[in-house]
């Protein structure tokens, strides 16, 4: 997708985008992930104990390990330009309604909620990111995103 200039944005509030490449999470993703975390339990990191205990045969994603590459796949849905800075506050909610088996691929796609440009010259923006995990045979999420986001970010124009 082509950068967003600030007109750009505030014209995309309601709009939807993407959805992304579809993008591995690798059980050395989960990991590291569990390493950075000091999460390491064992639905996590013990492969051999998931496969004979977990209800998804497997071992799965941290659900912050999901909720962190929504930075990555910021970048590809709503790239902007012309603005000199932007800066993360954070998430207004956040859910992680399906699991990421080790070994699945995601995906997301991003609504554009609000855009509102305050007194001190920053705008806030507000994003519900989606996370979608591709669906496999037998799987028994019903079809349910692995991450859904509301995401809070405020940037300076140039």
């Amino acid at each position: 997708m082509a950068s967003l200039t600030p007109q750009q944005l505030r014209e995309s509030v309601g709009t939807t985008l993407g959805p992304t490449a579809w993008r591995t999470v690798t059980q050395e993703m989960i990991d590291s992930f569990a390493l950075l975390s000091g999460d390491a339990q064992w639905i996590h990191t013990d492969v051999a104990r998931a496969a004979a205990e977990s209800p998804y045969g497997t071992t799965v994603a941290h659900g912050n390990l999901t909720l962190s590459m929504v930075d990555g796949f910021r970048d590809e849905l709503v790239p902007l330009s012309g603005f000199q800075l932007g800066v993360n506050l954070g998430y207004d909610r956040v859910r992680f309604p399906a699991p990421v088996p080790a070994g699945s691929r995601l995906r997301a796609t991003a609504q554009v909620l609000s855009v509102d440009v305050r007194e001190d010259g920053w705008w806030q923006i507000v994003q519900r990111f989606q996370v979608d995990v591709e669906p496999v045979a037998g799987a028994q999420d019903g079809g349910r995103p692995a991450c859904v986001a509301d995401s809070v970010i405020r940037a300076r124009p140039a």
